[in-house]
């Protein structure tokens, strides 16, 4: 029998959607860097997480990038659709930012597997 990938467990993922996955040890962020990479996070290299609200000038209408340097926004077509976004501080100037379909479920994952 193969092994199983890294973070990954016999039950699956914690979460999945089409841009974010959610293992047993990290977040996997899809479309991170140009043009498609994933960027992985384990969890106890995220010093905190932030809900942030999302309006036409601070990210609804960013499909991936940066309007600041201090963010870089996953790729997300759907994030004009959305509301809410989370933040994740490594410890490196520039912070995550992302927007997870169900981004209760994934916030409440995130606080209980890392030190934020």
């Amino acid at each position: 029998m193969a092994a199983a990938p890294q973070g990954a467990s016999e039950a699956g993922p914690l979460y999945r959607d089409r841009w974010i996955e959610c293992t047993a040890d990290a977040i996997r962020i899809r479309g991170y860097y140009f043009p498609w990479g994933s960027k992985r996070i384990p969890y106890g290299s995220i010093r905190s997480v932030r809900r942030v609200t999302m309006g036409p000038l601070s990210g609804k209408g960013r499909i991936w990038g940066t309007g600041s340097l201090r963010y870089w926004a996953s790729l997300d077509p759907g994030r004009p659709g959305k509301d809410t976004a989370l933040i994740l501080d490594t410890g490196h100037y520039v912070r995550s930012f992302i927007t997870p379909d169900d981004t209760q479920k994934v916030e409440a994952i995130l606080r209980a597997h890392s030190a934020g």
